[in-house]
């Protein structure tokens, strides 16, 4: 079978001139935009950068993430490998029914998108196409609900170096983002969906626009997959950790995320193809040597974890 086309879209949040101001996201998803040309052979065509820059072209909303995302989606054929890089603060939320916490990233804009956004993304794939996350964020484990976890929790503690760095964590509290929507809507209740539908309607995240039959129960997104699928997360952390945004100075003290960091040095390293069970392996090596406290976790199927990085299979799927 003829390999598929490699599609990206690759987004950095530094919220500039903000209180949750961070340094190194832009930096992130440029390095990567280097090495998926050089390294994995993908058409500078057919990658898309969403930075919130000063001249920036396209600023990374909510919305603008999602019709990027929508876009890439709707271009999927068996065989084509799908790879969104994100790279921002991410924050965990209540759940319509306020009984579990759901994971989300946070947009330039708080337009928040959510676990469910994503799964409904990978469900939309047709049969033999990829789609890999590689989420630097803070709770970004489970960052697409239902996947199986394949590199996950760890209590270890890092004792190993000093960490090099001044850093960050890519996380925005619960409270502060109610605070900050409250002041744009003039609504008092710490119920975020109220907030979020008030100001972004109908490019408010599904988690908030789907009906629910029951308000008092947990409504049902129709996400569960009925067998293992095609989405792929290589997150930054456990979704009870915090990733860091640092200046690592064996780096030249330039800003960066420590995992996408640790990523770069993994493939620098190493010139043979990787499972995606190995580089997130060989990533979270890099942090505890770094002393980091965050562990990077990989979701996925059991074949999808042993699939090369970013390389389309014979059969057509990775």
């Amino acid at each position: 079978m003829e390999k598929g086309k490699k599609l990206a879209v690759l987004v950095g949040c530094n919220y500039p001139n903000t209180p949750n101001e961070l340094h190194g996201c832009h930096n992130d998803v440029r390095a990567s935009l280097d090495v998926l040309v050089r390294r994995f052979g993908f058409d500078l065509a057919n990658v898309q950068l969403l930075t919130d820059e000063d001249g920036s072209s396209v600023m990374p909303t909510g919305a603008n993430i999602m019709k990027a995302l929508d876009q890439m989606v709707d271009q999927a054929e068996p065989g084509d490998i799908l790879f969104f890089q994100y790279s921002g603060h991410g924050t965990l939320i209540n759940s319509r029914n306020s009984l579990k916490k759901e994971e989300a990233i946070v947009p330039c804009d708080f337009n928040l998108i959510t676990s469910v956004d994503f799964r409904h993304l990978v469900n939309r794939l047709p049969k033999g196409t990829s789609f890999i996350i590689l989420s630097d964020s803070c709770h970004s484990g489970g960052l697409i609900d239902k996947e199986k976890e394949q590199i996950g929790p760890s209590r270890s503690s890092n004792t190993e170096a000093d960490i090099p760095t001044v850093q960050k964590p890519k996380f925005i509290p619960f409270q502060s983002i109610i605070q900050h929507l409250s002041s744009l809507t003039n609504i008092n209740t710490p119920d975020i969906g109220t907030h979020l539908l008030e100001i972004f309607g109908p490019v408010a995240s599904l988690m908030f626009r789907l009906p629910r039959p029951n308000p008092d129960l947990e409504p049902d997104f129709s996400t569960k997959p009925v067998k293992p699928d095609e989405g792929i997360l290589l997150s930054g952390c456990q979704t009870d950790e915090t990733s860091a945004d640092v200046q690592i100075l064996e780096n030249g003290g330039k800003a960066c995320g420590a995992f996408s960091n640790a990523v770069q040095m993994v493939l620098k390293e190493n010139s043979e193809p990787l499972s995606n069970k190995q580089l997130v392996t060989m990533a979270r090596k890099i942090l505890k040597m770094q002393g980091f406290k965050q562990h990077p976790c990989l979701y996925c199927s059991d074949y999808n974890a042993d699939a090369i990085f970013l390389c389309q299979a014979e059969n057509g799927s990775t």
